[in-house]
């Protein structure tokens, strides 16, 4: 890659009007308000290279803070090309990374050991479980998901254990009041912190310490926000205490595509950004460059229903492209096999590859009935949100273990690496609550614990178990050494044969063979981390892993169509979209309808995100029934449709409701009828276009349809259903 600086006019030549103004705009507050495929990231790319190339502002001034890992990447690799290896010195992440960063450089003035490891959703529920068991309240009467969502709101408002007693208001509220500050004193105890943590830390941090906030200040002299609309009160907080001295805050968004409500994001933020910074200047990015007009001008007759929002007017210079499709179908399996067949037609006239089709849904459920389909038509696809990568037991198991060696006070690390590994056999439930008991009475931490075993006030284990800890001790603070002399990936091995935990893999048996495969994996990820040179890259990593966010999961893969829910495909495009589920109960929620206005606009949000991801085609699906909690209920279509304008589909109209009727069903359009499928036999010889010569193994009837399983000469077993595999009998 060349270093050499790309020239102002080169820096500008490509942006619009707008989004010059955006990029020169250069001292104090700055608003950019960007429509969806407006070109924000372009124009925050180029703004921070202007700063560097143009006015001579030093990387290390610059903070850019995003919503995910994915984003800041991106943008760091486009401002690179920009102004070379300088763009390594620009601090760009997101909210939770920077906080995990300030906090390991600058937490000790606070008492937080920088050591400190990350706690994931799963761990807090353990730590929330065992509190509750503590303080013999039943998991069954109060649930422990609910109990830590109440903490995890509390947090998000900054509200800590001692406000949030003080204003309980029912038995419930007095429930979570007890268990909030034991959960508080557990993560302490184990130099742990949840996400919420990470950001109530760092603001506590910043208001605390006089040297940690003058010395942040002073470094970053301009702070860029991505997403400002999906920021809570605690992220607005933080990035005005990082702002106060120089005042030089620029952030972007759009109050039409604030989908995150439900976990305390606040479109107040952005909506009232000019009433907290009086003087700031405020940009519209209107122009569109990624969909068609008819997918702009039904997104747009969506979203002009909502009363929060800043009002803009869209716009695209792409030429006419196909109507919108609204389709209503019989049931969830009609849907799936709809959507499957237009996948099929546009691959095949129009050359569409996997990774250009995106299939969206409301909850992680409906994915179910549409991966059973793909499965069975052979068609590839990813699926994100569902069971990640870092959630496999071995994985887990493994990290686990890293964790422990990082921190010695990580009692639930330690539990698990005790149940999981050779080195912990022999050592009981027993002597694992004996140890806990004496770190929550002396409030002291596990690694306390293991080196007073046996002495006079230590934890009162039996004989056997006291060896066997010892062990155990000894393994991890050798582990602790080798760590700081190895290269990671080298150290990865080590750590697995020296506890024994490659034992498991030794057997040639096919699952354990995958498994291990997985943690070949994981030892992949920590390659770059070999060439850094820091002491702490083993902290590094564990925080990177940690962080890690749903968009993460995507691979860059042509074959592979896309499943993600509305909620987690915001911020990516897809030439190809189908919306499915669009039924009153699902988009919008239930909840929505029954709540209030506002939840019922931010559903709307969601639904107008969805249809702004298409780049040219939109497909909108709905159900007249679909199976919920095992029985099939009757669907209405949703009242989001109805504002659409008829001109923009393809199928018959759906006219708009008035008043009152707003929720009733609409007109059903065009209803898929069964068709008649091809019947095979076992032994016959077949050909799939993309799976080439095979042998049909197996023959099984279905309603109105076969299910074959075809031996291929080239990959192996298919699973498909003959209403969809188009398999030519030779």
């Amino acid at each position: 890659m060349s270093n050499a600086p790309v020239s102002q006019v080169d820096l500008l030549a490509p942006l619009n009007p707008e989004q010059r103004l955006a990029v020169t705009t250069v001292d104090g507050p700055l608003l950019i308000v960007a429509g969806p495929g407006s070109g924000k990231t372009r124009v925050l790319t180029v703004r921070i290279a202007y700063l560097i190339q143009e006015h001579n502002i030093a990387p290390w001034n610059i903070l850019a803070l995003t919503f995910t890992n994915k984003a800041a990447r991106e943008m760091k690799d486009r401002i690179e090309r920009f102004v070379g290896e300088r763009a390594r010195w620009v601090m760009m992440g997101t909210f939770h990374s920077f906080s995990a960063r300030i906090l390991r450089q600058y937490g000790g003035e606070i008492g937080i050991d920088p050591n400190f490891v990350i706690y994931d959703t799963a761990d807090q529920g353990g730590v929330i479980k065992s509190v509750m068991e503590e303080l013999d309240i039943s998991t069954r009467q109060f649930n422990p998901r609910a109990i830590l969502g109440a903490i995890s709101a509390a947090k998000s408002r900054n509200i800590d254990p001692d406000i949030y007693s003080r204003t309980v208001g029912s038995y419930w509220e007095e429930i979570v009041a007890r268990v909030y500050p034991r959960y508080q004193e557990t993560l302490r105890r184990r130099n742990a912190l949840d996400f919420d943590d990470l950001l109530t830390e760092a603001l506590r941090l910043m208001r605390e310490s006089d040297h940690a906030r003058r010395s942040l200040q002073e470094r970053y002299q301009y702070v860029l926000v991505d997403e400002y609309q999906d920021t809570n009160h605690l992220q607005y907080l933080l990035v005005k205490e990082l702002s106060q001295e120089h005042r030089n805050l620029c952030v972007v968004g759009d109050p039409d595509q604030s989908i995150y409500g439900w976990r305390a994001a606040d479109i107040r933020n952005i909506l009232n950004f000019k009433h907290d910074y009086p003087e700031a200047q405020e940009v519209h990015l209107e122009e569109n460059y990624r969909s068609t007009p008819e997918i702009l001008s039904a997104a747009d007759a969506v979203i002009r229903e909502n009363t929060q929002r800043i009002e803009r007017a869209l716009r695209t210079s792409r030429s006419e492209g196909a109507k919108i499709v609204v389709r209503e179908c019989l049931d969830e399996y009609y849907e799936a096999r709809f959507i499957v067949e237009e996948i099929a037609r546009l691959q095949r006239e129009a050359g569409y590859d996997g990774s250009d089709i995106a299939v969206l849904y409301r909850t992680n459920a409906q994915s179910r009935t549409i991966e059973e389909t793909f499965i069975r038509a052979g068609i590839p696809y990813q699926l994100i949100g569902g069971t990640r990568f870092y959630e496999r037991r071995e994985i887990k198991d493994v990290m686990a273990l890293l964790r422990l060696i990082l921190n010695p006070n990580d009692t639930l690390s330690f539990e698990r690496v005790i149940d999981a590994f050779p080195l912990g056999q022999g050592i009981g439930a027993k002597t694992l609550a004996d140890l806990e008991a004496w770190c929550r009475i002396n409030d002291r931490g596990l690694g306390d614990a293991l080196g007073m075993l046996g002495e006079p006030g230590g934890p009162q284990v039996a004989p056997r178990a006291v060896n066997l800890l010892t062990d155990v001790a000894a393994t991890l603070d050798r582990l602790r050494i080798d760590v700081e002399t190895m290269p990671l990936t080298r150290f990865f091995d080590h750590a697995l044969e020296e506890s024994g935990y490659q034992e498991h893999f030794t057997s040639g048996d096919p699952e354990m063979m995958e498994r291990w495969e997985n943690l070949l994996q994981l030892r992949a990820t920590m390659e770059p981390f070999d060439l850094v040179e820091d002491e702490n890259r083993l902290m590094l990593f564990l925080q990177e892993i940690a962080l890690v966010s749903d968009q993460d999961q995507i691979v860059d893969d042509r074959d592979r169509v896309t499943l993600i829910t509305l909620h987690a495909v915001k911020g990516l495009e897809f030439k190809v979209v189908f919306i499915t589920g669009a039924e009153d109960g699902l988009i919008p929620h239930a909840r929505s309808i029954t709540e209030n206005p506002e939840a019922l606009e931010e559903e709307r949000r969601l639904f107008y995100v969805g249809i702004t991801r298409a780049e040219d085609h939109l497909y909108i699906t709905h159900a007249a029934r679909r199976s919920r909690f095992g029985y099939a209920d009757m669907s209405v279509p949703s009242q989001f449709l109805a504002a659409i304008p008829p001109e923009l589909i393809t199928d018959p109209p759906l006219r708009k409701p008035s008043g009152n009727q707003s929720r009733r069903r609409l007109q059903p359009i065009g209803a898929d009828q069964p068709k008649e499928t091809p019947t095979y036999e076992v032994g016959q010889r077949v050909f799939h276009t993309k799976f080439g010569d095979g042998i049909i193994q197996a023959v099984e009837d279905k309603p109105g349809d076969q299910e074959v399983v075809v031996q291929f000469v080239r990959h192996g077993q298919k699973r498909l259903l003959a209403s969809f595999a188009n398999l030519t009998v030779d």
